[in-house]
């Protein structure tokens, strides 16, 4: 890919990463170092470095709730949830997001099929 494709690709990372993360909490909690994992493997991010100051905010936002837990493996984990506000956050992306990719979708597919001058 160009720089100006992985420039493109950046940029909607950042615009999807806070939903993706409550789509990931949606029906159970995770803690940090996993939700981190499946972000990387689904190619949405790159590092730990983007996803700690992201729950950090999405925390202080009200859209996730924490709890501490005990970990068999070392220390306590911080555990994330959904909260309803997220939830709601969550639902309303869905739909938005659906009626956006629709309309680039359209465009993309009719300005492919036509010669430019």
């Amino acid at each position: 890919m160009t720089a100006r494709g992985d420039a493109a690709m950046t940029q909607l990372r950042r615009g999807v990463l806070e939903h993706a993360v409550l789509a990931l909490l949606e029906h159970e909690e995770r803690y940090g170092y996993d939700l981190v994992s499946e972000l990387s493997e689904a190619g949405l991010v790159a590092s730990e470095g983007t996803v700690y100051p992201l729950l950090s905010r999405l925390r202080k936002d009200d859209l996730v709730v924490t709890v501490w837990r005990e970990s068999d493996s070392g220390p306590p984990r911080r555990y994330y949830r959904i909260s309803s506000t997220g939830a709601a956050a969550l639902a309303e992306f869905r739909t938005a997001w659906a009626q956006f990719s629709a309309s680039v979708d359209s465009v993309l597919h009719t300005s492919s099929g036509k010669e430019r001058s």
